[in-house]
């Protein structure tokens, strides 16, 4: 028994003295390796992002212009370029083999119609056979002609015409009797008058069908206007008076082609506002509603993004704003001024003048100062 006890006593193994409360501290400090570990890893993350995002932020900078709406007039039209021509001359030449009796006229000299200017040893007398100036004179009295010789040239200077081309897209806005402007810049003179004839069998040049317009002009007190000299024939379309006028640089369109602006609010950020137009000249335009004369309006002038264009990508996040204020007259109107401002560009929602062969313009007349299109810092 006694050995059996004894052997009962080495075969049992004595069990080790091991903490329950060792495993839940292995187990703690695990947690808080993995804690440490993502609070380091989000600490590099922030400062990566926050890096980032800085350097973003700082490469990505718009800059917004400012122009002011103001209260004046105006107009476009259709403007066409030509040229003074003629519209009564005549050259005398001798009927046949005779002998110039007498002269009764000096070059220069202005004549009635019927007047007298050459007799011929046959009897005939050459008369002129409207009101003008003689513009030559070839003969001396006693001179032996010939058949077909010239003997004396006679020109009216005082009424001329100017034919002009429209092209195809304008001449439905073209018609005989409308009231058109006549302008010679190289005298400054102009002259009011109306289209006086068209001819609608149209010839042809770079794929485009073009008719010919003719207006003639009394230029008896001017003077000095030539035949040859390059005139400009105006015909307005539109006009409107005291209404908002608005610099058309200021405009932006949407992707529906309607017009917007810019408007700063009581915050300093930029809110986009729609804008109904009405009449423009190609530099200036009618703002029908939207904007209101004395306003300060804006538009983005200029976007700095990072070489990587990823500042594009985030601008719809943040940006930084540049915004060039307002100071006295920059490209805007004249304060009480008036001018002219030929164009041809018509913006979506209302309607520019278009020209032919001479382009289009238009003119406008504020009665407001303002400011608009300037770069600033």
């Amino acid at each position: 028994m006694a050995e059996q006890s004894t052997m009962e006593a080495q075969g049992t193994p004595e069990k080790e003295n091991v903490s329950p409360k060792a495993p839940k501290k292995r187990k703690k400090r695990k947690i808080i390796r993995r804690i440490i570990w993502t609070l380091v890893i989000l600490l590099v993350l922030g400062v990566a992002g926050w890096s980032t995002w800085s350097k973003l932020k700082e490469d990505y900078t718009v800059t917004y212009d400012p122009y002011t709406a103001v209260t004046g007039s105006i107009s476009n039209s259709l403007s066409f370029s030509g040229s003074m021509q003629l519209i009564n001359s005549a050259s005398y030449t001798a009927p046949g083999s005779a002998k110039v009796r007498e002269v009764y006229v000096a070059e220069g000299d202005a004549v009635k119609e019927g007047d007298k200017l050459v007799r011929l040893s046959t009897g005939e007398i050459v008369q002129a056979e409207f009101d003008g100036t003689v513009s030559s004179l070839s003969v001396a009295k006693g001179d032996e002609v010939a058949s077909g010789d010239a003997l004396v040239g006679v020109a009216d200077f005082s009424h001329m015409k100017v034919s002009v081309r429209v092209g195809e897209s304008n001449i439905a806005s073209v018609y005989e009797g409308q009231s058109c402007k006549v302008t010679v810049s190289s005298v400054g003179a102009s002259y009011d008058s109306v289209i006086d004839d068209i001819d609608y069998v149209s010839y042809s040049g770079n794929n485009v069908a073009y008719y010919t317009t003719i207006v003639k002009v009394n230029v008896t007190e001017a003077g000095k206007i030539w035949p040859g000299m390059q005139a400009t024939i105006t015909i307005p379309l539109e006009e409107a008076e005291n209404v908002t006028v608005l610099k058309m640089d200021a405009l932006s369109t949407a992707r529906d082609n309607t017009a917007y602006v810019y408007k700063e609010t009581e915050s300093g950020e930029m809110e986009q506002v729609a804008v109904t137009v009405g009449v423009s000249n190609g530099n200036y335009v009618e703002i029908k509603s939207g904007v209101e004369a004395g306003e300060t309006v804006y538009k983005v002038a200029e976007k700095t993004e990072t070489e990587t264009g990823l500042a594009a990508l985030f601008s719809g996040l943040f940006s930084n704003t540049q915004v060039n204020r307002p100071s006295g007259r920059s490209g805007g109107f004249s304060g009480g001024g008036s001018g002219d401002f030929p164009g041809g560009f018509s913006f979506p929602g209302g309607s520019g003048g278009s020209g032919g062969s001479g382009g289009s313009g238009g003119s406008s007349r504020p009665s407001g100062g303002g400011s608009g299109g300037s770069r600033g810092n």
